[in-house]
């Protein structure tokens, strides 16, 4: 089952038009798969990383890093 998700990715990562769109895509798959693996729901995980990535420092987002959140 895990690699079924991959194998979708993979089809959609074939329209990314820019090397940095894929890594961008990439970079997102990567959250979201290790969010589900440590028992997170995706979307709220997404909801609460997303906006204090923006704010605050490497550190303070290393705090939230889905094996540092409850």
């Amino acid at each position: 089952n895990a690699m079924h998700s991959s194998v979708i990715g993979r089809k959609n990562w074939t329209f990314a038009d820019t090397i940095k769109l894929a890594k961008t895509s990439a970079r997102l798959y990567s959250i979201i798969e290790t969010a589900k693996a440590y028992e997170h729901e995706p979307f709220h995980y997404l909801r609460l990383l997303l906006p204090a990535a923006r704010s605050q420092t490497e550190q303070e987002i290393m705090k939230l890093v889905p094996w540092n959140v409850k």
